[in-house]
């Protein structure tokens, strides 16, 4: 099946498509700080430059794009054109995901992945969950690992 729209109107839709700064990341950037959390952005020096690190809690949130990678959600899918070439590349973000989590567990961090369903809420970018709520149980916790999704946390 060819592209609905031409190339050049593609990749102007692809180059607009940001990797920070993203709604996402900065509702969770804003709702922690004004619960009292300081922390650092995209920490080069870490494997993956993972989107918030809270040195005093020894944890790491990453927020991920339910597209991009994959995630068994209701706003994943795949797209009808090029099929192969998206499920190559989405498979190839879940393995660098993975390698990375556990790169960074295995040097001491806790890690937490919020997934963008957790933010939106059907269709609209309005969280169903109180997803900042959930994000400061875990920091106090002391778990190791977790994931926030639309359907609330799983630790893992």
């Amino acid at each position: 099946m060819a592209d609905v729209v031409d190339k050049a109107t593609r990749s102007r839709m692809m180059s607009g498509i940001r990797a920070k700064d993203t709604y996402p990341e900065t509702f969770v950037r804003k709702g922690l700080h004004a619960q009292g959390f300081r922390y650092r952005l995209h920490v080069k020096g870490l494997p993956g430059s993972p989107d918030i690190v809270l040195p005093k809690y020894g944890a790491l949130i990453s927020i991920m794009g339910c597209f991009w990678h994959g995630h068994d959600c209701r706003y994943f899918k795949v797209p009808a054109t090029r099929t192969d070439f998206w499920l190559k590349k989405i498979e190839e973000n879940r393995a660098r995901d993975a390698r990375n989590l556990a790169s960074l567990q295995a040097q001491g961090w806790r890690t937490l992945v919020v997934w963008e369903c957790a933010i939106r809420a059907g269709g609209k970018v309005k969280p169903s969950l109180d997803v900042i709520a959930l994000i400061s149980e875990w920091l106090r916790s002391g778990a190791i690992s977790a994931e926030v999704n639309e359907n609330g946390m799983l630790e893992g």
